[in-house]
């Protein structure tokens, strides 16, 4: 059978995890609108009769390392394209943008095929723009192949995933056919709740902060996790929490049913809002916290 890794890769909220997500047909990855929502390689495992796919969702690569959490980002993503056999390169729809300069580079140091797909090709008017942007695109550099998609509406998914399949290479399955993802339900949950956190906040706190999982107790029909929330000042835990506790309970309903339907069982959560100062800006916080992939 055709068997390997596929990097997905790209600039921040592109839409490598919608696109992951939907290829997989469940939710792995978590997804919001604020650029740079995810923060770790996520592997998911697609088999099918013709072979097994293993999608490696990145943090998308960007200039901005003024702090150490863009740098871990930075090298996770880069990190990625070690030891894969396809790059999926997806980009925002017909437009080329400052550091996919540097992308291309790293793209020729890797020595890899990569299919570039456009994604949000639903929003083209004119489809005879996609043949002329592919046309520029391919003299670029030499793409094993250019697809036009749309990852939130599934358009041409099934023809993109065929293309991956045909350039794996052939070899014994590396995982269980029932196995979507290498990570536990522990790290997922944690993903869920800062999605929750990410969909619900205002624009700069999201980047600030993360999810600590204290405690993941499974009893019989009940999961019981116990989670820390981490931001940097006192008055970033004030939003968080909301007025009388009103943002931190809806936070924590939304997080719940998703996670009931993640491990199909019912979940108590309890959330604790804490301050680390200067967490994102610490290589040995970021340790700490669980930023080690990268």
């Amino acid at each position: 059978m055709n068997c390997g890794f596929v990097a997905l890769i790209g600039r921040p909220n592109v839409g490598k995890s919608t696109l992951m997500n939907h290829l997989l047909k469940q939710k792995i990855s978590i997804t919001s609108r604020k650029p740079q929502t995810t923060r770790h390689r996520i592997l998911g495992i697609s088999t099918t009769t013709a072979g097994q796919a293993i999608y490696m969702d990145t943090p998308g690569m960007h200039n901005n390392e003024s702090r150490a959490l863009n740098r871990h980002l930075n090298r996770t993503a880069e990190a990625t394209l070690l030891g894969v056999d396809v790059i999926v390169w997806l980009i925002d729809g017909l437009s080329w943008h400052e550091y996919d300069e540097v992308i291309f580079k790293k793209l020729e140091q890797a020595g890899l095929p990569v299919i570039l797909a456009a994604n949000k090709v639903d929003k083209v008017k004119d489809k005879e723009d996609i043949l002329a942007f592919f046309a520029t695109a391919q003299h670029r550099f030499p793409f094993a192949h250019l697809i036009p998609i749309s990852a939130l509406k599934n358009t041409n998914l099934e023809r993109l995933e065929g293309l991956i399949m045909e350039m794996l290479p052939e070899r014994d399955l590396i995982y269980p056919e029932d196995q979507v993802t290498d990570r536990p339900e522990r790290f997922l949950a944690a993903e869920i709740i800062r999605e929750k956190l990410t969909r619900r906040l205002g624009e700069e706190l999201p980047y600030v902060l993360t999810v600590e999982i204290e405690r993941y107790e499974e009893h019989p029909g009940l999961a019981k996790i116990y989670a820390i929330i981490w931001v940097e000042k006192a008055s970033q835990k004030n939003i968080v929490i909301g007025k009388d506790g009103e943002m931190l309970k809806k936070v924590g309903t939304d997080a719940r049913v998703d996670i009931e339907r993640l491990i199909g069982q019912k979940v108590y959560l309890q959330l604790w809002v804490k301050v680390k100062s200067g967490w994102s800006d610490s290589e040995r916080a970021l340790q700490s916290l669980g930023f080690n992939d990268g």
